[in-house]
């Protein structure tokens, strides 16, 4: 990995392919918002802002937001939906869309990540990529975003998302996905990039392996730690957004932690550290008190969290 040489060196306990996973990821996100336009992400601050509440911080450079994906911004998960329009263009047989189907219909009944259907998730997508083109999928995954994700995202989520996009900061999504996946659902979201596993390809050609391992847990909070301090962040300036407790890593980096439809050990942990917490499948309020006028304003009046959504009617 002779080209991550910007990243700092690691000294925490996380293991080397954790490591190597989120230094992949955020490797990928770096290059992906250089070769966009990122500055247009970063306009909309004006004299005005000011009299904005303190957070998010209008024009701070030095901060950002980094989202979960699956139930967090998305209803679902995101590889499972990839696996239905993969199966619709006939890339797999019946028998492994029945296991994609219940995979994801029993991720929808228990709102959390098990490791077992995940890992089973991943083999399969693996497999099923290997000897494709990077180029081939990208242009597939933009067909299944518009089919089977874009009516999915949670639009309280989106709202918050935009409101540090208001405020001049970059926005990341940081998911288990396949990063060509979360850098699709990233740019039609109007987010600055993402941070997603890597899978390895060779002359543009998949192979079936991963670099590192999956973006998940302790990586996560590699990839973010990583991503800052290429990026000149301060994370005590920062947002992090996440549904899991498998996320506890990465929100325990930032200033500025939220519990995002939590599921039960993450509500618990939020609850004890008086983070804030927003659960937009039942619409009930936040339960700490205290959300950001600049992203509860989003959040809690639907009128304008479908205003902010309109162009491209989510769920």
């Amino acid at each position: 990995m002779a080209g991550l040489g910007w990243l700092t060196p690691r000294r925490r306990s996380a293991t080397a392919r954790s490591v190597l996973a989120g230094e992949a990821a955020a490797e990928a996100a770096r290059k992906t918002s250089v070769a966009e336009d990122e500055a247009a992400l970063l306009t909309g601050t004006s004299d005005e802002a000011a009299e904005e509440p303190a957070f998010p911080v209008a024009g701070d450079d030095r901060a950002a937001a980094f989202f979960d994906l699956d139930n967090t911004v998305m209803q679902g998960a995101a590889i499972f939906h990839f696996g239905r329009g993969l199966y619709k263009r006939k890339f797999f047989e019946r028998r492994e869309l029945t296991r994609f189907a219940w995979q994801q219909a029993w991720f929808r009944l228990a709102g959390v990540e098990d490791p077992e259907h995940m890992q089973d998730a991943r083999d399969s997508a693996l497999s099923i990529v290997k000897g494709h083109r990077v180029s081939e999928l990208m242009s597939i995954g933009e067909e299944i975003y518009d089919e089977y994700m874009a009516d999915r995202i949670w639009p309280g989520t989106r709202a918050l998302a935009q409101a540090h996009l208001d405020a001049g900061q970059r926005v990341w999504l940081v998911t288990a996905a396949p990063v060509e996946t979360a850098t699709i659902i990233a740019r039609r979201l109007g987010l600055t990039g993402a941070l997603g596993t890597v899978a390895e390809s060779v002359d543009g050609v998949y192979t079936g392996r991963l670099v590192g391992e999956p973006l998940h847990g302790p990586a996560k909070a590699e990839a973010v730690r990583a991503l800052a301090a290429a990026g000149d962040l301060d994370l005590d300036r920062c947002a992090a957004y996440s549904d899991s407790h498998n996320d506890i890593p990465m929100l325990s980096l930032v200033g500025h932690p939220y519990a995002i439809n939590p599921d039960t050990k993450l509500r618990k942990h939020a609850r004890a550290r008086d983070w804030r917490l927003r659960d937009y499948r039942t619409g009930r309020k936040a339960a700490k008190v205290g959300i950001p006028a600049a992203a509860g304003v989003g959040a809690l009046a639907g009128g304008t969290a479908a205003a902010l959504a309109l162009h491209r009617r989510r769920r």
